[in-house]
């Protein structure tokens, strides 16, 4: 276990013995907080990336576990909300990271005020990654049967997630306040084209018949034969881990700006929610690894389906909160209700099945004794 949790533990004491050093008990105890609320926010992220992380080749994991990390750290919990700031507040760069040193309070006023553009565009990346999960007709698996597998059938109808994506931006437009009606459509939008874009770079980089469960970042020898083609092979596999790997990045941004913003409610230093957040990160990337060096999401049948479940769930949040505050306690232990219940339905499940093997054995025997 230290292979994978090792590092992570290291970082949270270090994390927690830096904000006891400049802040004091109230500093720690903030920073143990946010990292256990963006765990419990970011656990089903570790499972879709574990499903998508398990598909590139060890090279682009490395660079998923030590670039990736920098910029989920560093990137998207310290200069992601400063420079949404500068956008929204018509500010520049260095005027909001003086307003963050020196104005904290007024920092998180305007990190709030750029709160509907942040839940619109993560809301409808995240809405997307749902639907698609849900309209896959090639899908065998189906936990919640009764509701899935009628889904399923109408992902025939083609870019019904689009239609579907466009409505829910329409709606959240109506129900955000009248100023931000604007600002709710074009970060809809942009979060739409954003997985729309992605998707596209990751289909055209894909390898020659390659398959969604083989690995899209493999040597590239195995996909093509002779020294040309291992070249343009070799170049396209190169190609759809970067595209995967902007897919990890751009759904970890997503997840993270439900924990940025509620993390102002627990403080308004940046380098508070800047390590307490980041402790949660690289609990969830750790977790990811080990979810994919272990086989969990085949062990555990129904963790894909609990994780995306609570996709759409954390989508349909974002959406509501254009209109209604709902806590980030909220959304993160009904995440963690749904992995839970994904995993004891594994168990169940795979548990009837080995009980299914004697029984069937036994009754194939009776009717070979019954034949002679």
């Amino acid at each position: 276990m230290l292979r994978y949790f090792g590092f992570s533990v290291f970082l949270t004491v270090a994390a927690l013995v830096t904000a006891v050093f400049f802040g004091g008990p109230a500093a720690l105890l903030a920073v143990a907080v946010l990292g256990v609320l963006e765990v419990c926010l970011s656990f089903d992220n570790a499972v879709v990336n574990a499903k998508v992380l398990r598909r590139m080749s060890p090279l682009w994991r490395k660079l998923f576990l030590y670039v990736g990390i920098f910029i989920a750290v560093f990137g998207m919990r310290l200069l992601l909300p400063v420079v949404l700031v500068s956008i929204t507040a018509s500010l520049s760069i260095p005027e909001v990271w003086d307003l963050a040193l020196t104005d904290q309070q007024a920092y998180g006023e305007n990190v709030e005020a750029a709160a509907e553009a942040i839940y619109t565009f993560g809301g409808i990346f995240l809405l997307m990654i749902f639907l698609n999960f849900l309209f896959d007709e090639e899908r065998e698996i189906h936990w919640l049967a009764w509701i899935e597998r009628p889904l399923a059938k109408a992902g025939k109808l083609p870019y019904l997630a689009v239609v579907i994506a466009l409505a829910v931006i329409y709606v959240g437009s109506q129900i955000a306040a009248d100023d931000k009606y604007a600002t709710v459509l074009v970060s809809g939008i942009a979060g739409l084209f954003t997985y729309l874009l992605i998707g596209g770079i990751n289909e055209m980089l894909e390898a020659p018949g390659g398959d969604d469960e083989d690995d899209v970042t493999a040597t590239g020898e195995t996909a093509s034969s002779g020294a040309g083609a291992g070249g343009t092979a070799t170049k396209a596999v190169a190609g759809a881990g970067l595209a995967a790997f902007l897919y990890l990045e751009v759904l970890d941004a997503s997840f993270s700006f439900d924990g940025v913003i509620g993390a102002f409610a627990i403080s308004s230093d940046i380098f508070i929610i800047a390590l307490g957040l980041g402790i949660g990160a690289f609990w969830v990337r750790s977790l990811t690894i080990y979810m994919v060096d272990k086989g969990t999401l085949d062990e555990y049948r129904y963790l894909e389906h609990g994780a995306m479940w609570a996709i759409g769930f954390l989508a349909a949040i974002m959406i509501l909160e254009l209109k209604f505050h709902i806590s980030e306690y909220v959304t993160g232990l009904t995440g963690l209700l749904f992995i839970v219940a994904a995993v004891i339905s594994s168990v169940v499940a795979t548990r009837k099945e080995r009980a299914e093997v004697p029984s069937r054995a036994a009754r194939e025997r009776d009717e070979v004794t019954v034949g002679r």
